[in-house]
């Protein structure tokens, strides 16, 4: 084989020109511009809002009352009916989301069965509010379909047992509504990333179905269990509309006694609200980065 000495030579000394990269680089973090103009304009501002707000007051003063305020017997037990509520609610949707995952993912049902539950849960975990109080009260009110179907075709009366729909228990189980199915759709893939391998390799020893699961199955699943509770509980902690169109205002939550300090009539000092919130806030700061640091840890199982 022969070269042409007539053909150009390649310059392997030039330059890359740059300028395409920089005008990819430019197009990238326009196209990201309206995320960051989203988490400013909804999550940062109102944030720093409310610190200012929190230690200002009626005159705009620097003040630290409304933070001590904070700490009055009345605003110490609505932060501990939430926080007490948030966690029945988590705890109860935590289990029974973990056992539908296991039945419907591990279980060997029919694949349009995980397809049905999955696709209810898409819609039911965000189905809430004042429609959710409705069809609970529909259901298992006093004069509710269920209820009354009890009590005609079977003679129980679920009231008679101590059941009251307009409780602590009672909201715990209108919370569990759209706190299991938010469960099962987190749980899903950490199920889907048990290895089969794992299960075999544990039969292969001797080990028994219990001593797999005691052993290699939640052992491998805890911090994915324990991140989604955190994060039901953050769900569960920020709710107003369906605690309050079922229970009305009397029932302290922490979102109740907020409305109540900014758009109330007779409890009205926003300046308190506004600390109120940010105790929230910090609350659920918290529950939020446990979760996202359990969330890493359970991920170097599905890697």
């Amino acid at each position: 084989m022969t070269l042409d000495a007539s053909a150009p030579s390649a310059d392997l000394g030039a330059p890359i020109p740059r300028t395409s990269g920089l005008r990819m680089i430019g197009w990238n973090w326009l196209g990201v511009t309206p995320f960051f103009l989203f988490a400013f304009l909804f999550l940062i501002g109102p944030v720093l809002y409310l610190v200012a707000g929190a230690f200002q007051n009626a005159e705009g003063a620097f003040t630290f009352d409304n933070i001590i305020a904070l700490g009055s017997p009345n605003i110490v037990a609505s932060f501990s009916l939430s926080i007490r509520l948030s966690l029945l609610s988590a705890l109860m949707g935590a289990v029974a989301g973990l056992l539908l995952g296991h039945a419907v993912i591990l279980g060997g049902l029919p694949v349009w069965v995980r397809n049905a539950f999955t696709t209810f849960s898409g819609v039911a975990s965000n189905f809430a509010g004042v429609p959710l109080a409705f069809a609970f009260i529909a259901t298992l009110g006093r004069l509710g379909l269920v209820t009354v179907l009890l009590r005609d075709l079977f003679g129980f009366n679920l009231y008679a047992t101590g059941f009251n729909l307009f409780s602590f228990v009672g909201l715990s189980i209108v919370y569990l509504y759209f706190q299991l199915p938010l469960m099962f759709l987190i749980i899903a893939p950490a199920l889907d990333g048990l290895k089969t391998e794992w299960r075999e390799a544990a039969e292969i020893l001797g080990a028994s179905r219990r001593q797999y699961w005691q052993m290699v199955g939640l052992p491998v699943l805890t911090p994915t269990i324990l991140g989604c509770f955190l994060l039901l509980f953050a769900n569960a902690f920020g709710t107003l509309a369906t605690v309050y169109a079922l229970m009305g205002s009397g029932f302290d939550v922490v979102p109740i006694v907020l409305f109540q300090q900014i758009r109330g009539n007779v409890l009205y000092n926003p300046n308190l609200g506004y600390a109120l919130a940010l105790g929230m806030v910090a609350i659920m700061g918290v529950s939020n980065t446990l979760y996202l640091i359990l969330r890493n840890r359970a991920e170097r199982w599905q890697k």
